[in-house]
């Protein structure tokens, strides 16, 4: 691997840690909103990477897959520390706790969206660099929204289905044991991969598509 591929593994690394960070920050800020303040009380609601990291999801898969399966990049997932949530706290319980659910994924959308208007302030200073990162790191941000929405535990997705469903907490914890087993045999299904594909860029296409900027 050359020296250019290993700058831009690590530049990659430190977005996805970025976005992670703020996807966390909104399930925290959401939480505080909806009555519940024990994010903000274990130091959660924050926009301090280090208070979000998860060693494996944060760091070790993730390298791993940028350095030793470069082919895997652009389906890039990971994870950080999940947000501690205490639902009894809620004012409206069963619309909180989707709304809570929910405000990860939404932190991510709205943040595809400012970067491909950086990217857009980047074509007219005349950065076309600037502007292709920015428009890498819109179409990171929007596969993690997707990917999140997935509904198997403990994807954001999973707590949503739950309170439709109605689903008991100690069931859905039984199956958020193996959890993140069911969601890398998933991800193997080519089906899958491509539907994620296509929903990833086809939403950065119409993002994109506002600010005038070919994708």
């Amino acid at each position: 691997m050359d020296a250019n591929a290993i700058i831009d593994g690590l530049i990659f690394f430190l977005g996805l840690i970025v976005l992670l960070t703020f996807h966390e920050f909104g399930h925290a800020w959401m939480a505080l909103k909806c009555g519940d303040d024990t994010a903000q009380l274990q130091g959660r609601c924050s926009l301090n990477p280090l208070v979000h990291i998860d060693p494996i999801g944060t760091v070790v898969l993730p390298l791993m897959m940028i350095f030793l399966s470069p082919g895997l990049a652009r389906f890039l997932v990971g994870w950080a520390k999940p947000v501690p949530v205490n639902a009894a706290n809620f004012k409206n319980p069963k619309l909180d706790d989707i709304l809570v659910s929910m405000a990860g994924p939404w932190m991510n959308l709205l943040l595809a969206v400012a970067l491909v208007a950086l990217a857009r302030l980047g074509l007219v200073v005349g950065s076309v660099e600037m502007a292709k990162l920015c428009v890498n790191m819109a179409q990171l941000s929007l596969i993690l929204c997707f990917f999140n929405l997935i509904p198997i535990p403990p994807l954001d997705g999973s707590h949503v289905l739950r309170v439709l469903v109605g689903m008991s907490n100690e069931t859905y914890y039984q199956f958020a044991r193996f959890g993140f087993i069911a969601v890398i045999v998933v991800l193997q299904i080519p089906l899958v991969r491509r539907i994620l594909g296509l929903v990833t860029n086809s939403s950065l296409s119409i993002i994109a598509g506002w600010f005038g900027i070919p994708v």
